[in-house]
């Protein structure tokens, strides 16, 4: 098989991308793909018309995405706007219009990404996670271990996570988080910090790679580099996720996996892998992440050989709504990085018998008994204002 670039130089016309959400990944995606030949923009959406247009490089823009998904314009629809609602339903309509998607929205991914994954599968299209994002690049260091004939132990991400960091709010996150970037959106950032986006990221690794929560979720163990291959000691189970704290693994994915054998094992210290002290335990990682500079290893694989790079196949997770402070009768919940609730890992099986509030159908949600701080919300305790069709397709994967 050609590399991707011959593929792209031998297609009869360019490769056209459209974008949905004109954010910060999304702008590093748009700004970098005009130094690849080939790769071209068909259009730009998002609410505010500015926006659109400092990403589009000249490309149309437009604020109504359904209708610039509608023109069929695009061969690949990168999903950026950070809303689960939204999301699924631009992710739908591309699949329903011919167009792959690449969803950047792990939020959307992680509440109804089997059935998107599946309808995608069913036209003979691509649905996947965004390389470059965490969740993908921990889901190829897991696929590497797989076929190389490794057991994984646990799989991850690293960040800045400290006790007490779930109750941040846009008011306090900035001290918290140790800096404040420019033109920082403090409700995207809180979601950072809070480990609600932590959650949401191990969640989509989870329900692409079949490893499944920890009962309690996720710790935030303090490890070094050299310390992943420690990780597997103080964990619930194996074949899990977790999220490690620290300035040295802050921007990077690792995985631990478990040495098949004598030879394995000599070969493992023969050439630098870090190991455990029986030499039991592997570990590997990668430092950083680029999030949207690196984007286009999804746009071509699913747009030229229809490759996924990560996807979710079933749901074994799922990231449920934690009260940051009591909630009182009346009051609307305000989702992701907000004032409410954090986002907490679960196993889906517990979830779904404890009727838990999933943290994308929180944003809008109204409360209808007290909540206590801390109290994980349950279903009883809201009433959801969910669109049909997302709470379709909520259904329909959880019956994947």
């Amino acid at each position: 098989m050609d590399d991707l670039l011959t593929q792209l130089a031998r297609r009869p016309r360019p490769l056209r991308v459209g974008v949905v959400g004109a954010g910060k990944f999304a702008t590093m995606f748009t700004t970098q793909a005009r130094y690849v030949e080939g790769l071209e923009l068909a259009w730009v959406a998002d609410l505010d018309l500015d926006r659109a247009r400092a990403a589009a490089d000249g490309a149309p823009v437009g604020t109504d995405a359904q209708a610039l998904i509608a023109r069929e314009e695009a061969d690949v629809v990168v999903e950026a706007t950070g809303s689960p609602r939204a999301g699924a339903l631009h992710a739908l309509a591309a699949i329903e219009h011919g167009q792959h998607v690449v969803m950047v929205t792990v939020e959307a991914d992680v509440l109804v990404g089997p059935a998107l994954a599946r309808r995608a599968s069913e036209a003979g299209l691509v649905y996947t996670l965004a390389y470059g994002d965490q969740p993908a690049l921990v889901c190829e260091l897991v696929e590497w271990a797989r076929v190389c004939g490794f057991e994984v132990l646990c799989a991850g991400k690293g960040t800045r996570y400290e006790p007490g960091f779930e109750l941040t709010t846009p008011d306090t996150v900035w001290e918290r988080y140790g800096a404040t970037p420019a033109d920082a959106d403090p409700r995207m950032f809180t979601t950072f910090v809070d480990g609600t986006k932590s959650a949401i990221e191990m969640a989509a690794v989870s329900n692409a790679t079949g490893l499944v929560p920890q009962d309690d979720g996720l710790r935030f163990p303090v490890a070094s580099r050299d310390e992943l291959v420690e990780l597997p000691a103080g964990l619930s189970r194996l074949g899990t996720v977790e999220v490690v704290a620290g300035e040295d693994m802050r921007w990077g994915v690792y995985v631990v996996f478990a040495a098949s054998d004598e030879l394995a094992r000599r070969s493992l210290d023969e050439y630098g892998v870090q190991t455990d002290r029986e030499g039991r335990w592997a570990a590997l990682y990668r430092p950083s992440h680029l999030i949207g500079l690196e984007l286009g290893v999804s746009v071509l694989r699913a747009g030229l050989r229809g490759e996924a790079t990560g996807f979710a196949r079933a749901l074994h997770a799922d990231v449920v709504s934690v009260a940051k402070r009591d909630l009182v009768p009346g009051e609307s919940l305000d989702g992701e990085g907000g004032y409410c609730a954090y986002g907490r890992l679960v196993p889906i099986a517990r979830s779904v018998e404890m009727r838990l509030l999933p943290m994308g159908l929180s944003g809008g949600a109204i409360v209808t008994r007290a909540v206590a701080a801390g109290e994980t919300i349950d279903l009883d305790a809201v009433e959801v204002r969910e669109d049909e069709l997302v709470a379709r397709l909520r259904q329909e994967s959880l019956r994947v």
